[in-house]
């Protein structure tokens, strides 16, 4: 059916149930509750891969223990693992990563994006790409990419 993928047949598993929070407590209008890393994890789950009708979760491409959260220092890190290691869409799932967390979280938060230690062939200059300020600006700046970034961002947001 589907030809010229990198893995045209990926493990799927099954979803978690999610966890939904309440907001502030109705006592105090300003408080702010910390970002934790179930916090972090709901955010990005539901994210679409780009070459599969399945989440990033489905996959097990992000898990919650693949998040680090340190709230006080306002810090997260994702680490992602692709499906296979020579992986052609790694950059577009962490940039898409990026994006919706960069769109979810108080902007005082710098995220990191990383790809799983030996998980990709090709895992130091991805996560160079991922991780420079400068690259992600003009990748965004592409609007087949920025199409395909909303595209697999659109079921995270229902």
């Amino acid at each position: 059916m589907v030809s010229g993928l990198i893995n045209a047949n990926p493990v799927v598993y099954e979803k978690k149930e999610r966890c939904l929070r309440s907001g502030p407590s109705s006592t105090d209008e300003y408080s702010v509750e910390p970002i934790d890393q179930l916090e972090i994890f709901d955010h990005i789950r539901d994210i679409k891969d780009p070459e599969h009708p399945y989440s990033l979760e489905e996959l097990k491409v992000v898990t919650e223990d693949s998040i680090e959260v340190d709230d006080e220092k306002s810090y997260v890190r994702v680490t992602f693992t692709p499906t296979v290691e020579h992986c052609s869409m790694a950059t577009v799932i962490g940039l898409c990563l990026r994006v919706k967390l960069l769109r979810s979280l108080p902007p005082r938060y710098k995220v990191d994006i990383r790809v799983a230690p030996g998980s990709h062939a090709t895992e130091a200059a991805v996560n160079k790409q991922l991780n420079d300020k400068e690259r992600v600006a003009a990748a965004l700046e592409n609007p087949n990419l920025v199409d395909m970034v909303d595209e697999c961002l659109l079921p995270s947001y229902e």
